[in-house]
């Protein structure tokens, strides 16, 4: 049965929510997978759209993002069945995604490292990306909550409080595991309402996606975005995850998985922050502006080293508008390279040919 009758006692709302969005040639399309990819359009949507401020070429994002997505959701899955508490009977219910079962920290972890080694692979500055990455995250996170929503799961514990919710699936999965919860000194009655834990995590989310964009002409440094993303996320998931009721444990120790990881975010974080604030307090912060993957080619070519690129690539303030960003990257991908790699080679080219003469007075002195 995919229908839920869904309340939300003390709001006086009910909802009849279906899990199934459609049926497409006999196979059941779920709101869950539909709102996860929604979710992962608009963080696209806004990371090319941003890509320019950061200095991050879009063309080559492009590759970026294709490997670290793929390589998000595969360790994502991987980092929910290590953990579960239970045993899968096969390898395709292991990779079967359509029930659920999906961490986002296994998913950030993925898409770090394998993102990261896709920008070495491409040529992309990495932690402009991460910067870039990591509001789009908060997008996606916010947004791929509702996910929960509809497949009532990502709750907590009972509560009394207005957004208080009860659902047959929340009773009947209280139920299962009560005595599994009791055995971790967690009492719960299957009959009351839950914390909607996912509306928390969603709001925490977009609120924190706000405050980042506000503060994205204000930042100081490449990586000072991801550094706040890791504290302000990690914050809201510990204290978060401590209401859930399907928290994933570390084997034999009976931590919360995601708490441990959050609370490691938070406090290296923060060391990280308070370290590269000093060292960067009262320098101004100009971006190093991208040059797309068919320039850079054409720059080499004629000769041009990485350092001379990036010279004449030129760099804007980091306050600069966005469109101050997007009309100076335009003009970076019009510019002949071939003219500027002649040009400084006849700029050159007096100071090389004096160098001989002062030598051989040198030497004629001696």
């Amino acid at each position: 049965m995919t229908t839920n009758l869904i309340q939300f006692p003390r709001l006086g709302l009910e909802l009849e929510i279906d899990r199934v969005a459609f049926t497409l040639g006999g196979l059941n399309i779920y709101w869950y997978g539909l709102i996860i990819a929604a979710g992962l359009l608009l963080a696209l949507a806004f990371a090319f759209h941003y890509a320019a401020d950061f200095g991050v070429d879009a063309d080559r994002l492009v590759d970026v993002v294709l490997v670290g997505t793929v390589c998000a959701i595969v360790c994502a899955r991987a980092y929910y069945v290590a953990f579960a508490p239970f045993q899968y009977d096969s390898i395709w219910d292991m990779i079967n995604l359509r029930d659920g079962g999906i961490a986002i920290y296994g998913a950030v972890i993925g898409a770090a490292v394998f993102g990261g080694l896709a920008c070495r692979w491409r040529g992309v500055p990495i932690l402009p990306t991460f910067d870039l990455v990591a509001m789009g995250f908060l997008i996606g996170q916010g947004m791929g909550r509702w996910g929960n929503f509809f497949n009532q799961e990502a709750f907590g514990t009972n509560t009394n409080s207005l957004f208080g919710m009860y659902s047959r699936a929340t009773h009947e999965y209280l139920t299962w595991w009560q005595d599994d919860l009791a055995a971790q000194g967690v009492m719960v009655d299957p009959s009351m309402p839950v914390h909607p834990t996912f509306l928390y995590e969603s709001i925490w989310c977009f609120v924190g996606f706000f405050a980042l964009w506000a503060f994205l002409k204000k930042r100081r440094y490449n990586g000072q975005i991801a550094l706040l993303y890791a504290v302000w996320y990690g914050a809201g998931r510990f204290w978060i995850e401590g209401l859930r009721t399907d928290s994933l444990l570390i084997p034999g120790l009976g931590l919360r998985v995601s708490q441990v990881v959050a609370l490691v975010c938070v406090v290296a974080g923060l060391a990280l922050l308070a370290v590269l604030g000093r060292k960067h307090k009262g320098v101004p912060f100009q971006v190093q502006l991208a040059v797309s993957g068919g320039a850079l080619k054409q720059a080499r070519a004629a000769g041009l080293t990485d350092a001379q690129i990036a010279s004449i690539a030129g760099k804007l303030p980091v306050g600069a508008s966005h469109a101050a960003f997007a009309a100076q990257t335009a003009q970076i991908a019009q510019t002949n390279w071939a003219a500027r790699a002649a040009a400084l080679a006849e700029e050159n080219a007096p100071a090389e040919e004096s160098a001989p003469e002062a030598g051989q007075q040198e030497t004629a002195e001696e």
